[in-house]
C-alpha cells in the first residue's frame, strides 16, 4: 500500500516523519509531501499535489493530511482528471473543513499574512471550503479535544485541539469522525493516533 503524507501550514515534511516510519514498519510505502505556504499560492500548492497524485494513481494509495494538508488533499482528489484512480481512504488530522475561527480573527495582522501567506487567507472564507467539490472517497476524519475551554477560551465550552474546533473539522454524516484527547500541533505523534491511522490504512474494504 502507498501512502502520501501532507504535512499542516508552517510545518514541513519533517513533521510527518514519525508517523511514516510506522507506516513504514507495517509495510507500507510512504511518502511525503512539501510545501511553503507562506510563499506558494492554494492554487499552485493544490496542482502539484494533484501531480503527486495523478503519479501514484498506478495502483492502490492512501493519503493523509495534517490540519490545511488535509484540505489540499481534499481539493487535490476532488479535482483529479476523469479516468484517474482516487486513493482508497483520506484521513485528516486536526484539519479545518470549514473556515477556522481563529483564521477569520487574525486574518488581517500583518504577522500573520507573512507566516502563512495565500493559504492563511484562503482559510478565512467559508467560501472556498464550500466551493470544494465531493470527494467521492471514504474519508476519516480525528479530532483533538486538548484544548482549553472556559472564560477565556477563544472556544468558550466547545471541544477543541488548542487551534482548530471538532464542529469545525467535521465533514459530513457519511465520513467518519473519531474525537481522542489530543492538541493540535502533535496529533500526528500520538501513539493512540498513529495506531487508528495504520488500521484505517491497512484495513481491506
Amino acid at each position: 500500500m502507498k501512502i502520501l503524507l501532507v504535512h499542516g501550514m508552517g510545518r514541513t515534511p519533517i513533521s510527518m516523519w514519525r508517523l511514516a516510519r510506522a507506516l513504514r514498519q507495517a509495510g507500507c510505502a510512504t511518502e511525503l509531501f512539501g510545501y511553503l505556504a507562506a510563499r506558494q499560492s492554494v492554487e499552485e500548492i493544490v496542482g502539484k499535489l494533484r501531480s503527486r497524485l495523478t503519479a501514484m494513481a498506478d495502483g492502490e494509495y492512501t493519503v493523509i493530511g495534517h490540519s490545511l494538508g488535509g484540505v489540499l488533499l481534499r481539493s487535490a482528489v476532488a479535482t483529479l482528471p476523469p479516468g484517474v484512480r482516487r486513493p482508497r481512504r483520506i484521513i485528516m488530522l486536526a484539519t479545518p473543513n470549514h473556515s477556522p475561527r481563529l483564521a477569520r480573527r487574525f486574518g488581517n495582522m500583518l504577522w500573520y499574512r507573512k507566516i502563512n501567506g495565500d493559504a492563511g487567507q484562503w482559510l478565512t472564507d467559508e467560501m472556498h471550503f464550500q466551493e470544494i467539490p465531493p470527494i467521492g472517497v471514504p474519508c476519516t476524519v480525528i479530532a483533538g479535544t486538548r484544548g482549553l475551554n472556559g472564560r477565556w477560551s477563544p472556544f468558550g465550552d466547545e471541544a477543541n485541539d488548542g487551534l482548530v474546533a471538532v464542529a469545525e473539522t467535521e465533514l459530513s454524516a457519511d465520513h467518519e469522525l473519531i474525537t481522542l484527547p489530543v492538541t493540535h500541533a502533535f496529533i500526528m505523534n500520538d501513539a493512540t493516533v498513529r495506531a487508528l491511522v495504520k488500521e484505517r490504512c491497512l484495513e481491506r474494504d
